[in-house]
């Protein structure tokens, strides 16, 4: 099917059967994705999204459930019942997201930027809208009319190291949450987040000062903004001057709540500077500066020493000082205080398997995986099962891992080829047929893998217009590097026209690797 009989029939679809009204703004609009799919992706995507931004926030649960309740709050009088659910994610990084089906985030870095109650309500009661009005439907609609294909999403933008890891279906969220909403989207949330926070009992003029403070940080060029909230969220002296006119139809006052907020959120401003330690001792590790981040975790430990992340940064200078059995002490007191980030799991797994703990590694490894399916962990899985002598199981590992675009991603496919191509060398050795200069038949063999191959056999089928079938084997002289291509003459011909070659047909059969 063509692609564009493929939209038309989109489209066709969408006139018959996809005319919604939308529930917040009331008006009738195609909805090519359907309201199950969006719960689906939501359900599905919520946790791995968490896990890639930086996990859960859980060394002071309450102020998860103080979030919460404020976000429950919104959402019982917005205008689309969804199963919201709202969580804190572990990141200085001043964000905040929402997936399809009603599941949001806000990042701990954003929390100790907000003022009071009723701001927390604004960002919130924003992101709600952008759930309940379809925004992120919207977007992969537009994939769908665009790309002629359900969903089209990249992580190439994505801020978190950790999302470039990411295989399989967890990258879906990836796309959705880095997605930048269009002015129409931002409009709408606000002006239908203010209308929820006056329903809910905030002043909605709350909003004012945060777009206010937002519009400031942004002509600051603060990194950390710019690569969070405002990369999705552009603020503009626009929609301050759109929320002041909104304000001015809503009911005057309202709850603000300045001095229970800054109660409930005390423990984030008092480890304020841990964080920042601890920020400054990751970037140092990655560059890196195993001394300056081991002084900058102690520090981090000293002033919290119940985060889990400070732990596991003392782990991963170790790891990378290659004293393994010191690094999984380290994780094993990152997960006594946090068993629910795949980072804990994943590091001590490898740890341990360069200790030779084999079974405790491979558990640590595949638990990491059903948080958070990541290369480095499907490549180590792969390479065990390897040493086990399971070479089918090893594949799928390598398989699955070289999705990544990541350096473990390309490993994994280089580990893959050389378990896979002797047995099905025509699965990574294209060949294609044309004619030379004379009408005889040409051979393209096409390598597409990263590693060299040589012995190349071609076996080209004949079939001439009495149905009579002829086989010649031919063998590609030399060898085919890295993503390369070698031409092959194979006497075979002369040919009339090129549409005579519908009666060839060719593979290749054989091929060895060169290391």
């Amino acid at each position: 099917m063509s692609k564009s009989l493929f939209i038309f029939l989109l489209l066709a679809f969408s006139v018959l059967s996809g005319c919604a009204v939308n529930p917040v703004t009331g008006k009738s609009e195609f909805a090519l994705v359907p309201e199950s799919t969006e719960l689906n992706i939501g359900r599905e995507q919520y946790l791995p999204s968490r896990q890639m931004q930086g996990g859960d926030y859980t060394t002071e649960p309450s102020i998860s459930s103080y979030v919460s309740s404020v976000g429950q709050r919104l959402a019982a009088v917005s205008d689309r019942k969804l199963p919201y659910e709202f969580n804190v994610i572990n990141d200085s990084t001043p964000n905040a997201w929402a997936l399809p089906g009603g599941k949001i985030a806000i990042n701990r870095g954003l929390l100790t930027e907000l003022n009071n109650e009723a701001e927390l309500a604004a960002v919130l009661g924003h992101e709600i809208v952008h759930a309940a009005a379809r925004h992120s439907a919207k977007g992969m609609e537009r994939g769908i009319l665009m790309q002629g294909a359900v969903l089209a999403v990249g992580i190439a933008s994505q801020n978190s190291e950790f999302a470039q890891m990411a295989v399989g279906g967890a990258t879906v969220g990836a796309g959705l949450i880095t997605q930048k909403y269009g002015r129409d989207a931002e409009r709408e949330s606000d002006y239908y987040g203010m209308q929820y926070m006056a329903r809910a009992g905030y002043d909605p003029r709350a909003a004012i000062d945060l777009q206010q403070t937002f519009v400031r940080l942004s002509e600051g060029r603060r990194s950390d903004w710019l690569s969070g909230l405002f990369s999705s969220h552009p603020p503009s002296q626009e929609r301050v001057e759109a929320n002041r006119r909104t304000a001015a139809l809503l009911a005057a006052g309202g709850e603000v709540g300045r001095d229970l907020y800054q109660q409930k959120i005390a423990p984030l401003v008092k480890a304020r500077d841990a964080y920042a330690a601890y920020d400054e001792g990751r970037k140092a590790l990655e560059e890196g500066q195993t001394g300056k981040a081991l002084q900058l975790a102690e520090q981090a430990l000293a002033a919290e020493p119940r985060e889990a992340l400070f732990h596991a940064l003392r782990g991963d200078v170790r790891f990378k000082q290659k004293r393994y059995q010191d690094a999984v002490v380290n994780y094993d007191r990152a997960v006594q205080r946090n068993n629910a980030y795949f980072h804990y799991y994943l590091q001590r797994g490898l740890a341990l398997q360069e200790l030779g703990q084999r079974e405790r590694a491979v558990a640590d490894l595949e638990l990491s995986t059903k948080l958070l399916p990541t290369a480095p962990a499907l490549n180590a899985l792969g390479r065990s099962s390897l040493a086990q002598g399971n070479r089918e199981q090893a594949k799928r590992y390598f398989a699955a891992a070289a999705e990544s675009r990541s350096s473990y991603g390309q490993e994994a496919a280089a580990s893959l080829v050389r378990l896979d191509l002797p047995d099905n060398p025509q699965q990574y050795l294209k060949v294609r047929l044309g004619l030379d200069r004379r009408n005889y038949l040409l051979a393209e063999v096409v390598n597409s893998t990263p590693l060299a191959v040589t012995n190349v056999d071609v076996v080209v089928l004949v079939i001439d217009s009495y149905g009579r079938r002829r086989q010649i084997p031919l063998r590609v002289s030399g060898q085919i590097g890295p993503q390369q291509t070698a031409r092959v003459a194979t006497g075979i011909g002369p040919f009339a026209v090129s549409n005579d070659l519908h009666g060839v047909k060719a593979a290749v059969t054989g091929a060895r690797l060169i290391e």
